[in-house]
């Protein structure tokens, strides 16, 4: 059985723009057929299936890249312990999903297109199965965690600082799942905000997003003293350790997180590039962490932050939305380049970057959004 992205991909494109439908069948056929399973879910899908067809498409377009496949499964087995999810049932899994690919790529569905999608999906379980196993013994499915400060530094804007009760072992840029005991098995990603620490406490910017069940309960409910769980750190925006460039940083809101503990590696490995950070937010009060920055900034001459406020016109700083205001200044073709913050803004300041001449393999974000 061999692997052939090529006919997986075409498949897949058939079945894309039908992504809510076939997410629903997935889950409904994976259900019937396996009832004890629902179990392991929370009682609310909507997230659950956004997350599926996310993973799925990283995937899937990622089969003629081997390396990066790899250790995004890798990093997926390894997070999918938290779940209690075990070898047998990727088979359940499986079958669901090749029922949902057939049934929604129908019109040019046939045995070699099935073949393919058999040793693509076999392939990707058995990574995701040998890193669990490879993981178990050495690190916990999931870390408890005490919250030892809370600080609301906006109405809708929390940074939560965490101490795991074992070490918890990341790269900055990295992103965690957490899970609040008000919220059993309804687990939200947050990017952590500090590059490691001797003491092994993490930060969390925490906004509070309208329906967010597990982001408005780490901001209005939650205290010092009460006890969260962690998983994994997963997420590949991690700083190039050995490259020599200058670097730009684009935050949009709290995707400043990932960027903010690049930054505080870079400055604690001894490197001194210029480092340019466009921090962006709405209006002026949602700069929830500026103090923070102009700290950091005053302590190491090689770092500029330039806030910049897209809708409070009294604003007398830099104005504009984050991807127009990159193409104000010179050009950023020789650096490297870390963007985080609502997709779109992503997306948009991705493009605009390539056009102004940086190449894509120097612009580095992080495919799975975290919940900022």
């Amino acid at each position: 059985m061999s692997l052939n992205p090529r006919l997986v991909k075409e498949s897949f494109s058939v079945v894309e723009p039908q992504a809510e439908r076939a997410t629903a069948y997935f889950y409904g056929r994976l259900f019937a057929e396996n009832p004890h399973l629902r179990a392991m879910f929370p009682p609310a899908m909507n997230v659950q299936r956004d997350r599926l067809f996310s993973a799925l498409t990283r995937i899937v377009w990622s089969l003629d890249s081997p390396d990066s496949l790899a250790a995004f499964l890798s990093q997926l087995g390894r997070d999918h312990r938290k779940y209690g999810v075990i070898a047998e049932h990727y088979t359940a899994v499986g079958n669901a999903l090749l029922a949902t690919i057939r049934r929604f790529a129908a019109d040019i569905w046939d045995h070699e297109i099935e073949a393919a999608w058999v040793a693509a999906y076999t392939a990707a379980a058995n990574m995701m199965i040998e890193s669990a196993e490879d993981d178990e013994g050495v690190s916990p499915a999931w870390w408890l965690a005490e919250v030892i400060d809370h600080e609301l530094r906006h109405r809708d804007i929390a940074v939560i600082t965490l101490r795991p009760t074992q070490r918890l072992p990341y790269q900055p840029g990295q992103y965690v799942n957490v899970q609040t005991a008000r919220w059993p098995r309804v687990w939200r990603t947050f990017s952590i905000a500090n590059a490691p620490r001797k003491d092994n406490t993490i930060r969390l910017h925490v906004r509070s997003v309208p329906g967010g069940w597990v982001s408005t309960t780490l901001i209005r409910h939650t205290r010092i003293g009460d006890t969260l769980m962690v998983g994994s750190p997963m997420g590949t925006m991690t700083p190039r350790e050995q490259s020599m460039r200058d670097v730009l940083c684009v935050a949009g809101g709290t995707g400043l997180a990932p960027l903010k503990a690049i930054i505080e590696s870079i400055i604690a490995s001894g490197r001194r590039p210029n480092i340019h950070l466009l921090y962006g937010a709405r209006t002026s009060g949602e700069l929830y962490d500026l103090p923070d920055l102009i700290a950091m900034e005053s302590s190491f001459p090689w770092l500029r932050v330039l806030p910049v406020v897209s809708d409070e016109q009294s604003y007398d700083g830099m104005r504009g939305h984050l991807p127009e205001v990159t193409q104000r200044f010179h050009s950023w073709a020789e650096h490297d380049v870390y963007v985080c913050g609502p997709p779109a803004m992503v997306n948009e300041t991705v493009r605009r970057l390539q056009i102004d001449g940086v190449p894509l393999s120097r612009i580095h974000r992080d495919i799975v959004q975290a919940e900022r």
